[in-house]
């Protein structure tokens, strides 16, 4: 795994690539698009150029998320991924919308594609150039795990499917006689996009409202938890993530007659263990006297598998 400053230089060719190639898929696809006036075309096209908003917009978002933490951003800026994430879905939703709208008038007023022979040229193209970039992505994500090159391979990872969309429909439309598959595929490409949107908005809205992690993640923490012979309990686990960052504080039941010392040995020990299994993620721990749980509701629920039994309910 790179780390460091060969880290650094292979994200950045990454994002220097993606971009690269973004900008010469619009310039080809912008050509296309005039050439055949084609909808499905045109619904590539814009999918096209917001791969390169999404990748700015969320390099950009990285950027600022990797800022340390400082007297105003007490808990970093990790969040900065999220609210770029809302203005790629904003973009998204508004080009469906128009490409909807488009497709839905050549559906009612007809009209064929032209120059079928470019348009099938261009997207063979589009395919090679974005087949090359996944490669070199899938490469940099192998030595370097990086989020933000993962989440820009999975929007060229679809610009296959709709350039193979592109294709069928030229050929549907100018071999097969179906005039209509060009804008139904349109249509279809705006439908993806706008669902592409709403998972991406729904991810990013559960950042912003400190959505807890999902129920596996939490059950493999406490397992790590459990694995501490001194650790007698565990309540109030509270999950949290922002960006790259994710934060995780609850409290931990000790023997009530260890020294304050001996606690924050303990303390320690935990911290080591869930660092070498939760690389990056920052921990806040309470401890408590074994059998003082002052919370009510679902912040005093025992959290370890055969605590209670073990200490007997706490009170």
């Amino acid at each position: 795994m790179a780390h460091g400053a060969e880290r650094g230089s292979l994200t950045r060719s990454a994002a220097y690539a993606s971009i690269a190639t973004a900008l010469f898929l619009i310039g080809l696809k912008g050509w296309a698009s005039w050439r055949t006036d084609s909808t499905a075309m045109l619904g590539s096209l814009a999918d096209t150029a917001l791969d390169l908003v999404a990748s700015l917009a969320t390099l950009v978002g990285v950027w600022i998320a990797a800022r340390p933490a400082d007297e105003t951003h007490r808990f970093g800026h990790g969040k900065a991924e999220a609210l770029a994430a809302i203005v790629q879905v904003m973009l998204i939703a508004v080009s469906a919308t128009g490409i909807a709208a488009r497709a839905i008038a050549r559906l009612v007023d007809g009209g064929e594609t032209a120059a079928a022979e470019e348009g099938i040229a261009v997207s063979v193209i589009a395919i090679m150039a974005t087949l090359a970039l996944l490669a070199w992505q899938r490469h940099v994500i192998r030595r370097t795990a990086s989020l933000a090159i993962r989440t820009d391979h999975v929007h060229y990872q679809s610009d296959l499917l709709l350039n193979l969309a592109v294709i069928a429909a030229l050929v549907l439309d100018q071999y097969l006689g179906f005039t209509r598959a060009d804008p139904l595929f349109g249509l279809a490409i705006a439908a993806w996009l706008l669902w592409g949107a709403w998972r991406a908005g729904a991810d990013a809205v559960d950042q912003i409202m400190d959505r807890e992690w999902p129920k596996e993640r939490r059950e493999r923490f406490l397992e790590v938890l459990a694995r501490h012979p001194e650790l007698r309990g565990v309540h109030d686990l509270r999950t949290r993530s922002s960006g790259v960052h994710e934060f995780v504080q609850f409290h931990a039941s000790v023997d009530p007659a260890m020294s304050v010392a001996e606690a924050h040995r303990v303390m320690d020990e935990i911290e080591a263990r869930l660092e070498a299994e939760f690389p990056g993620v920052e921990v806040l721990i309470h401890p408590d006297p074994d059998g003082l749980v002052r919370e009510e509701g679902l912040a005093a629920e025992e959290l370890l598998p055969g605590a209670a039994e073990t200490t007997g309910d706490k009170p």
